[in-house]
């Protein structure tokens, strides 16, 4: 079929995927109409304004809303209605009880009958809206209420509201029922209309990674919630193959970016946090007592608003320079750009066989990392250095991709990187000596505050001392905020997300940068089977291909990737 004809539904539209699509589609085939639906409003309102300016030719409408909620509640944010009984009371009927009630009230319905689409291109993070309502914290919030009532010892006394929010929110943060309804009322309604193409831009939920994946929103790996989205985006495509073997559905695709998808821009820009503005803190230097309390603290000075120069990678979030240059490093995440993915769902829709179509074929549909993705990436990295220079910036991590660990990382090449320039310089002092330096320099640097500010520690020399800023990423809250503290502790702490200037951790650095300038002895004169993840290529200390190198190479992290080297 070398044509559409008919009205086009693009859910999750403005996104940096979905907003490509619309246009890849308004160039590519002659509908009549294209509906482009997301969350926020005025998102919705910008895109159709720069769309229509773009292709006047081309009839566009917009949508927006919350397509997880009722019609009556869809302009409000999820956590709105949570907090108020009443309304979080729907939720719960929606999910369990009958569905015939929450088909007619359904947002989504509402909007299929509305529009009756030919097709729909589903761009929503699907895995990501249901999986990251955190189940887990809602579990041990609720075992902690069982245990006060059990501790009370009369479990006849009414729980209080606070109690019974909590549990509420437990029953309707459960990932499993929410998407078997939502796919339920989708295919339902798709039926009724007689939509003829489904189409769903799903996510493996590590980027093509494993269970090895370095990278996560500042958990641990591999976090519980990450491997949720995972679970949850395959329980998705595990029941979109059920919808497509189903008499009178729709046809039904999925394709699964298995890569980074970037970028949308390259700016320098204030640094947010799930939307907050992050600011940077007057360090504390504090002794280490037997008890390290990790709350976050309000008696630091805010000396300014957080600045950098990054790469904005859409709803993936904002990167420095070290974040995307080691995520994107060979052997790593890498990544795909978003007019590939595009171009891949025209095609689909067209009827040509792409390969990447999971439903068809679930082995053969990761897209992985791109040549153009390649070409752009040194690109990309050379116009952050140059932020780095107009705004006398550094960028090295934010903290906010992947566990500490990354960030510490980052922080621990670029010191060495500053002082020493080169793996070969490195080698050639000792570790006390390289403790000792490293030390002197950050206490008259303004990079003392900025990495305690975004959560991460310094331990001294001495290993009795840390700086701090008012957050601390590691060790991670488990139902207190004062955690005794030992020798072995300090090594799981410091290894894991704290800047570590003791002599030993130089010892490890130093053995590294050994194994670097033993994979370089390689020359690509060889052949192109000479160049592997082993393969660190460069005499200088590059920071994110130092840590990819390390991703790659440290067997206690086996952080890499096994297809798309």
């Amino acid at each position: 079929m070398n044509k559409c004809e008919g009205t086009v539904l693009i859910l999750g539209g403005t996104g940096l995927v979905g907003s490509q699509v619309a246009r890849e589609i308004a160039c590519t085939l002659p509908q009549q109409r294209i509906v482009i639906v997301a969350l926020p409003k005025k998102e919705v309102e910008d895109l159709l304004k720069r769309l229509k300016a773009e292709f006047p030719e081309v009839e566009f409408e917009g949508a927006w809303g919350d397509i997880f909620l009722r019609k009556d509640l869809c302009k409000m944010h999820r956590q709105q209605v949570m907090e108020d009984s009443e309304k979080s009371c729907t939720i719960f009927q929606d999910i369990f009880l009958d569905r015939r009630i929450a088909y007619e009230e359904s947002f989504l319905v509402s909007l299929i009958r509305q529009y009756k689409p030919d097709i729909i291109v589903d761009s929503v993070n699907t895995a990501t809206g249901i999986s990251y309502q955190d189940i887990y914290t809602a579990c041990i919030k609720v075992r902690g209420i069982l245990e006060r009532m059990r501790t009370r010892g009369d479990f006849t006394e009414p729980p209080n509201s606070e109690e019974i929010k909590e549990v509420e929110s437990l029953l309707i943060s459960q990932s499993i029922p929410q998407l078997v309804r939502h796919v339920q009322l989708l295919h339902d309604a798709m039926v009724e209309v007689g939509t003829r193409l489904y189409l769903k831009i799903g996510t493996t939920g590590t980027g093509g990674m494993g269970f090895n994946i370095p990278y996560t929103h500042s958990e641990d790996k591999p976090s519980s919630l990450l491997l949720s989205k995972t679970a949850i985006a395959f329980a998705h495509t595990g029941l979109l193959f059920v919808m497509a073997r189903t008499p009178n559905a729709p046809i039904v695709k999925e394709i699964k970016p298995g890569a980074l998808i970037g970028y949308r821009r390259v700016d320098y820009v204030p640094v947010k946090k799930r939307g907050e503005n992050q600011y940077l803190f007057q360090s504390n230097l504090e002794p280490l007592e037997q008890v390290l309390d990790i709350s976050v603290r309000q008696d630091f000075e805010i000396t300014t608003e957080l600045m950098m120069a990054g790469v904005d990678t859409g709803e993936n979030g904002f990167f420095t320079l070290g974040e995307f240059e080691t995520i994107t490093s060979l052997g790593q995440m890498e990544f795909v750009t978003p007019e590939e993915i595009a171009q891949n769902v025209v095609l689909e829709i067209r009827g040509s066989n792409t390969g990447k179509d999971i439903i068809a074929a679930i082995d053969g549909a990761v897209m992985d990392p791109s040549y153009r993705a390649g070409y752009l990436r040194p690109q990309v990295i050379e116009e952050i250095r140059n932020l780095e220079k107009k705004h006398s910036c550094t960028s090295v991590a934010l903290g906010q991709l992947g566990p500490p660990e990354l960030s510490k990382l980052l922080y621990e090449a670029y010191l060495m990187k500053i002082h020493y320039g080169t793996l070969r310089h490195v080698l050639e002092h000792q570790p006390a000596e390289i403790s000792d330096t490293l030390h002197n320099f950050i206490k008259t640097d303004g990079i003392l505050d900025l990495i305690t500010s975004i959560g991460i520690p310094i331990l001294c020399p001495d290993g009795q001392r840390i700086y701090r800023g008012p957050k601390i990423n590691i060790p991670e809250y488990r139902g207190s905020y004062r955690i005794p503290l030992d020798s072995e502790k300090l090594d799981q702490w410091a290894q894991k997300g704290w800047v570590d200037l003791r002599p030993k951790n130089f010892v490890i650095w130093q053995e590294r940068f050994r194994e670097m300038i033993s994979s370089a002895s390689v020359s690509c004169s060889e052949g192109s089977s000479a160049i592997t993840p082993r393969s660190y290529l460069f005499d200088e200390i590059r920071i994110g291909e130092v840590v990819g190198w390390i991703f790659n190479n440290d067997p206690k992290i086996k952080g890499y990737r096994i297809k798309g080297l």
